[in-house]
């Protein structure tokens, strides 16, 4: 059993219904990850189909490699999904395709493997990168951060309430040690905040806060949805996954101004071109079944967004 074959892809059946998928099309799926989602629409798109998986987790690309590796209908690139479409000009031949799907947040493997950084579960290094191998690591970013900077991360990216606490708890602490492991950080938190949520654990909200800002997740987001829709043919399909507000924000406000006519005043005519968009929403949210949740927990806070392309022309 291959690690795509073991992991559960969340909203697979939804996203591929999605996608409409067909065969000989075209598709990309932007968060390779497990890879779960690529399999998908591999099986489904025919001997003709093409599919580009992106990941900027070298690992997740290691692994879509070994995956894929006698599958010439799918290749995989290692790249952020904010540059997809210089990703596809400089390792592919297509231009256009049928389907984009992104799957957004961080992965199970990534949560799964205490070095990573990503879990206050269990004890690694505090890291945190999705892709180690550029930028700046969590630990690297607590030491030198603001007080001051670290409470606007923690209140706008984390919602957290005790943003104050957490933020000078951490600072107190650096100046006497390094905070180096996850399992540090989580004590400081838990220690800084006066009164515990029932239902989750104390560090969540720092732990998501810290993660977005290190991989510049929101920003990545808005980059890359404007360039899914330019790359879709008409009649294409864009199926996004989120799995939290700050995320799912982005997406269904990106959604809904490209999908809403942009009409003058009232008292002002207008001809039949003013009401076209370059995208149509379909359907409404869609979240996991009861089935699907007690199966994958990670799939709760999940919801799918879906938006068809049309042949009206689209300029950022």
């Amino acid at each position: 059993m291959t690690t795509a074959d073991a992991h559960i892809p969340v909203l697979k059946r939804e996203a591929l219904a999605a996608l409409q998928i067909r065969d000989g099309g075209a598709y990309l799926d932007a968060t390779l990850g497990r890879g779960g989602h690529a399999r998908a629409i591999a099986d489904a798109m025919g001997p003709s189909g093409r599919l580009v998986a992106l990941d900027r987790d070298p690992q997740a690309i290691a692994e879509g490699e070994k995956n894929f590796a006698d599958d010439a209908r799918v290749q995989i690139v290692h790249g952020e999904f904010s540059r997809m479409a210089e990703l596809l000009r400089e390792f592919t031949d297509l231009t256009q395709v049928d389907g984009v799907l992104m799957d957004l947040g961080v992965s199970s493997p990534q949560l799964d493997q205490a070095e990573r950084g990503f879990s206050f579960m269990r004890d690694g290094e505090l890291d945190m990168r999705m892709d180690p191998s550029a930028g700046e690591s969590a630990a690297d970013w607590l030491a030198r951060v603001e007080e001051s900077d670290l409470v606007k991360v923690l209140f706008e990216l984390g919602e957290e309430k005790f943003a104050r606490r957490i933020a000078k708890a951490i600072v107190l602490t650096r100046e006497q040690t390094a905070i180096n492991s996850t399992l540090q950080l989580a004590a400081i938190i838990e220690q800084s905040i006066p009164r515990k949520d029932k239902h989750k654990h104390p560090a969540t909200r720092t732990f998501q806060a810290i993660r977005l800002h290190i991989n510049q997740e929101l920003s990545q987001i808005s980059d890359a949805l404007p360039q899914a829709v330019e790359l879709l043919n008409a009649g294409g399909r864009l199926a996004v996954i989120s799995f939290h507000s700050l995320e799912d924000r982005i997406v269904k406000r990106f959604m809904r101004r490209l999908a809403s006519p942009n009409l003058p005043p009232k008292n002002i005519p207008v001809n039949d071109d003013a009401y076209l968009t370059p995208l149509k929403l379909v359907g409404r949210a869609i979240k996991p079944t009861s089935d699907e949740i007690a199966a994958n927990p990670r799939a709760r806070s999940s919801v799918l967004r879906v938006a068809e392309r049309t042949e009206v022309a689209y300029a950022r």
